[in-house]
Formats: structure tokens, C-alpha cells, sequence
């Protein structure tokens, strides 16, 4: 109980540090050009996909990314770009979805999906932007799996709210896919 009090007492006197010095919470990072760069930059979580068969028709491959609570500013935007595979991935972007955590009925609205011809970058805007401190989903639907079993690579860049924002590099997401009734042998 004395604890919490003391708790209590730290955080009234935080407030009034906040009102008194005119603090504001954490917000993202702009320089002087106008640039806005995320104050705790976002996480790929994770990468799946719902068959890892080859050749599978209409999959779904889910890139998990958690937005800190003090990431500063809202996440706007994310690229995902396949860098590795040895078939370039077809998608049906107007079945592009996004949703909170895990909860697939929870959809958040989307603004501009498009891919970029020359870079094959996929391009997820949010309508309206993704606030910190939430976890979100992005669902892409290929058109079928690759033709070539093996490990393809996804680099994930996440990008705040802002005309001119900054783009952060997560990381990549890494989907394996295989060829069925395929056994791994040793070559002689």
C-alpha cells in the first residue's frame, strides 16, 4: 500500500514537472529540413505465410510490425520489397488487408496499395495513420506461391506520419517454401 502511494506521489510530480517546464510527450524527431523520423522505431515482428508449398494458389503472407507506445508519431506508411527468392512474387494487391494484432476482424483502413514497376516495392498506406503503441498486421495475397522452393526474403521499411518522412528499415521477413514429397538428400 505505501508503495503505491509513493508510486501515486512520483507520478503527480511528474505531471507538474510536465505543466511546469512544458514538456509534451514523446514525439517524433524532425530536423530542420522538416524531415520526421520515428522517436523509438517500429519492430517486425514476425513473417508467415498459409502454405509453404510451392506452387500454392492463393496464400496468404502475414508481416507482423508493433509501433512503440513512444514511437513519437503514427506510422503512415510501410514498403515491403522482395530481395531474395529465385522467382519474383505476383500479388493481388486490391486483396491487401490489415488488422490489429491477431485479430483478423478487427480490419484498419487502407489508403493507396501499389507496387512500384521498377522495384517491385509494395507500397501500404494507412487511412488514417497507425497510432503508437499499436501491433498491426498487413495480409498480402500472391497470386500462387513461387515455382522454386528455397528461402525469399521481404526488407519491411515502416514510415511516420509526415510530408516529409523518413523511412526506418525493420528488418526482413523470411517465408520458406518447399517442393512436396520432396526429400533433402546429399548429392554424390
Amino acid at each position: 500500500m505505501q508503495q503505491r502511494k509513493h508510486l501515486g506521489k512520483c507520478f503527480a510530480g511528474s505531471l507538474a514537472l510536465v505543466a511546469a517546464f512544458g514538456l509534451q510527450p514523446v514525439q517524433g524527431i524532425q530536423v530542420a529540413d522538416g524531415t520526421v523520423y520515428f522517436a523509438q522505431v517500429p519492430q517486425l515482428v514476425g513473417a508467415v505465410t498459409t502454405s509453404k508449398a510451392v506452387g500454392a494458389l492463393a496464400p496468404t503472407y502475414r508481416f507482423t510490425i508493433s509501433l512503440p507506445a513512444d514511437a513519437g508519431v503514427p506510422m503512415q506508411r510501410v514498403t515491403l520489397v522482395q530481395t531474395e527468392g529465385v522467382g519474383t512474387i505476383r500479388f493481388n494487391l486490391p486483396q491487401t488487408a490489415a488488422y490489429v494484432a491477431k485479430n483478423r476482424r478487427l480490419l484498419l483502413p487502407l489508403g493507396n496499395v501499389s507496387q512500384d514497376a521498377q522495384t517491385r516495392a509494395i507500397n501500404v498506406s494507412f487511412e488514417p495513420a497507425i497510432a503508437p503503441g499499436t501491433t498491426v498486421t498487413i495480409a498480402l495475397r500472391p497470386i500462387r506461391n513461387p515455382q522454386v522452393g528455397g528461402t525469399y526474403l521481404f526488407g519491411v521499411t515502416a514510415y511516420p506520419q509526415g510530408e516529409k518522412a523518413h523511412g526506418q528499415f525493420l528488418g526482413y521477413g523470411r517465408l520458406q517454401f518447399y517442393q512436396q514429397g520432396f526429400l533433402f538428400s546429399p548429392l554424390f
